[in-house]
């Protein structure tokens, strides 16, 4: 096909360059309201994915009674332990080759209380700032 009978033909079905400038283009509040769309489906299934994470994550089996109280490193490769399985506690030694049981005694026995507001256990500077600021604050100082 020659190249005039082309251009008329383009021109004839409607498919001139000026027909595409007459078209409407969306406005800018559909335009954000899709956005806020896409955005509220991408944070629906980031929410619903890690939901999935967290319940797939959870101890099941004989492992759901077992907790970990706390643990202190006292070498490179060697730790203590303590660890709660049903109501008996364990003092674990942890080393590179082997898990050892040191001690056993019952939950009851065992007083895991949180340390007292007077220790002079170092808390971070920001933290330290902040809650001074909040008491001031509430006290209208």
């Amino acid at each position: 096909m020659p190249l005039p009978r082309l251009l008329a033909f383009a021109t004839l079905s409607g498919f001139s360059t000026g027909s595409f400038a007459q078209q409407e283009l969306p406005g800018l509040a559909s335009g954000f309201a899709q956005m806020l769309l896409g955005l509220g489906v991408v944070i629906a299934l980031l929410l619903a994915t890690l939901w999935l994470i967290k319940r797939l994550s959870a101890p099941r089996g004989p492992s759901a009674g077992l907790k970990v109280l706390g643990g202190v490193a006292i070498g490179s490769r060697e730790r203590l332990v303590l660890v709660e399985v049903g109501d008996k506690v364990l003092v674990l030694g942890v080393t590179a080759n082997s898990i050892n049981t040191l001690h056993t005694t019952d939950a009851g026995d065992l007083a895991l209380a949180p340390p007292p507001a007077g220790t002079n256990r170092r808390e971070p500077e920001f933290a330290g700032w902040l809650r001074r600021s909040l008491e001031q604050r509430k006290d209208g100082t």
